[in-house]
């Protein structure tokens, strides 16, 4: 798909989750209760590793953000305003006027963050300045590979959910989605980690699929292209998915949550030791280094598979 302004402009979108305002002079409604739902992120912990899939979902154990992943935060909030300006106005020059004020705005909403940094350590990642640096760095080379000029996307950071026929609940967060006049759809995800590059292309073409699929349930349209853009180093993967690799997807979905319920009645998350371990925050309580987790709280409701923010960074 070449680069052709989309029908429309959009930065957010709302579900039929969300809840209803209260009605006049009366008290605040409840709000409805969201259904267990499987996300990108939480589907392949899962596949991963069904204890870390508990961990996260379930128990919901808090994990210390590091700052690439905090980084990757920065660098898809910037993208997001870069396009929130006219056509002629998104420059490197204007991206980073954005990079400190940004930062600004999301340490004050998670101030831990910001305690990720003390002056006197020394590194490119040591301190603050070093580390917007680098994250100048990453959008020079989101520059190199696209002009955001000559595209208006549909929309940036966008909540997708449906439901399969199956009962299977799906939902996530679409970096970007641009949307051709003739109508095609190409999805797009940032990507600025620094997981090895065989394992975190797999997991990344899980992920586009997944949004793939979402939208092809929910708008009725395969979408055209599934676009990485790893800015780590200046390359960029597209791929064109049909129908009945969806529905061979969707299946495999249909068949990941399935074993998640059967888990989730019993409580057994059972460890899967890979070399994925040696990243892993949970190695205290994991069977597999001699811990013991804690008592299995029950399945969670109303949800069971959310995505953090930290998350959609990747």
């Amino acid at each position: 798909m070449t680069d052709t302004p989309a029908a429309t402009t959009a930065t957010n979108s709302t579900t039929a989750t969300d809840p209803a305002g209260p009605g006049d002079g009366a008290a605040e409604a409840p709000q409805p209760r969201r259904r267990p739902a499987l996300s990108p992120s939480r589907a392949g912990d899962f596949k991963q590793c069904p204890l870390l899939y508990r961990f996260r979902a379930i128990d919901r154990i808090p994990e210390p953000p590091t700052k690439a992943q905090v980084r990757g935060t920065l660098v898809h909030s910037v993208l997001e305003r870069l396009f929130a300006l006219p056509r002629g106005d998104r420059s490197p020059d204007r991206a980073h006027e954005l990079l400190a004020p940004t930062w600004d705005e999301l340490s004050r909403e998670s101030p831990e963050w910001a305690e990720l940094f003390a002056e006197d350590e020394t590194g490119p990642d040591g301190n603050a300045v070093g580390w917007l640096d680098g994250a100048g760095k990453l959008l020079d080379a989101y520059f190199d590979l696209e002009d955001p000029n000559r595209l208006d996307p549909e929309a940036c950071e966008l909540h997708v959910e449906t439901e399969l026929g199956s009962g299977v609940r799906l939902r996530g967060y679409v970096d970007r989605l641009d949307v051709a006049p003739t109508g095609e759809i190409r999805v797009v995800d940032y990507k600025t980690g620094a997981a090895p590059r065989a394992i975190g292309e797999a997991k990344a073409l899980f992920q586009m699929k997944f949004y793939a699929v979402v939208l092809w349930r929910t708008r009725g349209v395969v979408p055209r292209q599934l676009k990485l853009m790893y800015l780590r180093d200046g390359q960029d993967l597209a791929y064109t998915p049909d129908e009945d690799e969806l529905a061979r997807f969707e299946r495999t979905l249909e068949a990941i949550w399935s074993a998640i319920l059967t888990a989730g009645r019993t409580g057994d998350f059972r460890p899967s030791p890979s070399k994925l371990c040696d990243w892993c925050a949970h190695q205290a309580l994991c069977p597999a280094f001699g811990g013991t987790p804690p008592e299995y709280p029950g399945w969670p409701e109303p949800t069971g598979g959310e995505e953090t923010v930290l998350d959609r960074a990747d």
